[in-house]
């Protein structure tokens, strides 16, 4: 009798084996990361944009949700949970939904991002940022949620320091996989970098964690936002696509190229 048929549902057996391995090993990777361009990252195109995958809330479990709210100034929209760069009465506004810890969003600010800030500081649009902590969630620590909080204390002193503090905390921002931004002391060393930042009430803000029920109200905006990831960058209702089919940032140039012709300028 030939051994065939017997061999054959062996090597099926040894298939489906094999398969429910790789899945099993699959489903633990997309748990601990959903970040682009990373070895352990997934891909999302929000509108043509390559973005960090917003599968899940930070504020879900974060104590700081309950706790009694201390806003920062110069914020707006309900609770304070946006941040406007810029001047008011510009003729068109830019909205940029990003997390501190998103690789995705720094290779976007490293590429882009000075542009970015000269348009809105000479009138051509002004900036509303809406922040999310999302990605403490999908890959575990409480870096967003600390770097957002930290963000808000700068907000508190000013809105030119908030933007200069957002700018160092891209510039100097841990790989996703690690929890850099959790700590506190690299947080207010970081805060060094931002002249006039580090004052008494920063550093007390940021130790004792006085805009943590800020930031997961912010973070919670973010998720009712309707944004499915990060970087997400809208120019008057319109969602711009801010990364080439190679995968890589629009530059300062393109970038100005593209506000022009969206804006019709």
């Amino acid at each position: 009798m030939s051994t065939q048929p017997q061999q054959s549902r062996t090597s099926a057996r040894e298939r489906l084996q094999e398969a429910h391995r790789r899945e099993k090993k699959a489903a633990a990777l997309r748990r601990r990361t959903v970040v682009a361009v990373s070895v352990v990252a997934a891909l999302a195109v929000v509108g043509g944009t390559v973005a960090a995958i917003a599968t899940a809330t930070s504020s879900d479990a974060d104590p700081a949700a309950s706790a009694p709210l201390t806003v920062p100034a110069n914020t707006t929209g309900q609770d304070g949970t946006v941040v406007v760069y810029g001047k008011a009465d510009a003729p068109h506004t830019l909205q940029v939904y990003e997390d501190f810890r998103c690789p995705v969003c720094k290779q976007f600010e490293a590429s882009a991002g000075q542009a970015v800030q000269q348009l809105a500081d000479s009138g051509q649009y002004k900036i509303e940022y809406h922040l999310a902590a999302f990605l403490d969630k999908n890959l575990g620590g409480k870096g967003s949620r600390t770097a957002l909080a930290a963000a808000g204390a700068a907000l508190n002193e000013g809105v030119d320091k908030f933007k200069q503090f957002h700018d160092v905390l891209y510039a100097n921002q841990p790989d996703e996989r690690e929890d850099g931004f959790g700590d506190v002391n690299r947080i207010l060393q970081l805060a060094e970098k931002v002249p006039g930042l580090k004052t008494e009430a920063f550093t007390k803000a940021v130790t004792e964690g006085t805009y943590r029920p800020w930031a997961a109200k912010v973070d919670a905006a973010f998720s009712a936002s309707g944004a499915q990831g990060t970087p997400t960058v809208v120019l008057d209702g319109k969602v711009l696509n801010v990364f080439g089919q190679d995968g890589k940032p629009v530059t300062g140039e393109q970038w100005t190229a593209l506000v022009r012709k969206t804006t019709g300028a």
